[in-house]
C-alpha cells in the first residue's frame, strides 16, 4: 500500500512498555497493513492495569495541549488522512484532540476520524466520569466512525441495550454516520458479535466466544477496521476482514497460553486472516420505520 493511496494516521492513546494494548496494538496493526503512523501517547504504563498496579506516567495538561499545537503546525500535516483516538488520561486531553480534529478538517474536510471511546466495560466506567463526558460531548460528535463496546454505548446513550435493535437505536441517537459496536448480542449459540451500522448497512459479524481473552481487542479492531476503510474496501468486506483478524489473533494467543495478544507472531492474521466469520444482515432501523 503506498503512502499516497492511504495516507498517514495519527493514533492517540495509552502506551504500555510490555503488552499489546492501546497505541502498542493500534500502531503495530496499522504499520503492518502499510500505513505511516504518527503515535501520540496519552499516558505511559509499564503494563496493562489488569496485570496489577504499576507506575502511571502522565503529561501535564498544558504540555499535551502544546504537543497538539505542534501537530497542527507540522509541515507534514498534509500527509494525514485519518486520526484514531482511544484511551485518555484526563478530560483536557479529549478537548485538545477535538481541537486537532477541527484544525485538520479545515484543510481536509474528508479527514476520517475514528473515536474509540475507551472508558468502561461490563463492570462500569474505569475512567473518571469527567473524562467520559468529555469524550461524549467533544469527540463523539466529530467522529466519522465510533467503535464503542456495548457497555460504553449504553453509558454514552443512557439506554439499556438488551438486544441488537436497542443497540442500533442507541447508535443512531449518538450522531456518527458509522458505528461499530463490539460485544453485540450474538445470534449464534456460544458466539459474540460486532454490529456495524451506517446509513445503508446493519451488519452483524459473529464468531465463537474465546474465554479469558487478553486485553487490547477493542484497540486492535478499531485500527484494523480503519485500515480496511482507508484502503477503499467496501463496508461489509471490511467488517468481515477486521473481525476475522481480531478473532484469529485472539484465538492463537489463548491457545499459546499468553496473557497478551502476540501481534508480532501473528502479523499474517492482520493482513490475510483465514478465520471463518458468520456475516448477517439485520433489519436497519430506517427500514422498520417505513413499515
Amino acid at each position: 500500500m503506498s503512502e499516497n493511496a492511504a495516507g498517514a494516521v495519527i493514533v492517540i492513546s495509552s502506551h504500555v512498555v510490555r503488552g499489546s494494548v492501546g497505541n502498542r496494538a493500534a500502531v503495530f496493526a496499522l504499520e503492518t497493513l502499510g500505513h505511516p503512523v504518527w503515535a501520540l501517547p496519552t499516558i505511559v504504563l509499564p503494563w496493562h492495569p489488569g496485570h496489577g498496579r504499576s507506575t502511571r506516567l502522565t503529561f501535564a495538561e498544558t504540555d499535551f495541549d502544546a504537543a497538539i499545537d505542534d501537530l497542527i503546525r507540522a509541515p507534514w500535516i498534509g500527509e494525514v488522512k485519518a486520526v484514531l483516538s482511544g484511551y485518555f488520561g484526563n478530560a483536557a486531553q479529549a478537548r485538545s484532540v477535538a481541537r486537532l480534529i477541527g484544525a485538520l478538517r479545515e484543510n481536509n474536510p474528508e479527514l476520517l476520524y475514528v473515536c474509540d471511546p475507551v472508558m468502561g466495560d461490563l463492570g462500569g466506567l474505569y475512567v473518571p466520569e469527567a473524562t467520559a463526558e468529555a469524550i461524549r460531548d467533544h469527540l463523539i460528535p466529530l467522529a466519522s466512525l465510533a467503535t464503542p463496546n456495548r457497555y460504553e454505548l449504553a453509558w454514552l446513550s443512557g439506554a439499556a441495550l438488551e438486544d441488537n435493535s436497542a443497540i442500533m437505536e442507541a447508535a443512531l441517537s449518538l450522531g456518527p454516520s458509522r458505528m461499530l459496536v463490539t460485544s453485540a448480542v450474538p445470534m449464534m449459540a456460544g458466539g459474540t458479535g460486532n454490529l456495524y451500522l451506517s446509513g445503508r448497512h446493519a451488519l452483524l459479524a459473529e464468531h465463537r466466544v474465546v474465554d479469558n481473552p487478553p486485553n487490547g481487542l477493542g484497540d486492535l479492531i478499531a485500527a484494523v477496521f480503519l485500515s480496511r476503510l482507508l484502503s477503499g474496501i467496501e463496508d461489509e468486506k471490511a467488517l468481515q476482514l477486521a473481525t476475522a483478524s481480531v478473532f484469529e489473533v485472539l484465538a492463537r494467543a489463548v491457545k499459546r497460553g499468553s496473557n497478551e495478544l502476540m501481534l508480532a507472531s501473528d502479523a499474517s492474521s492482520l493482513s490475510t486472516p483465514m478465520a471463518m466469520v458468520q456475516m448477517r444482515r439485520l433489519v436497519h432501523p430506517a427500514q422498520r420505520r417505513k413499515k
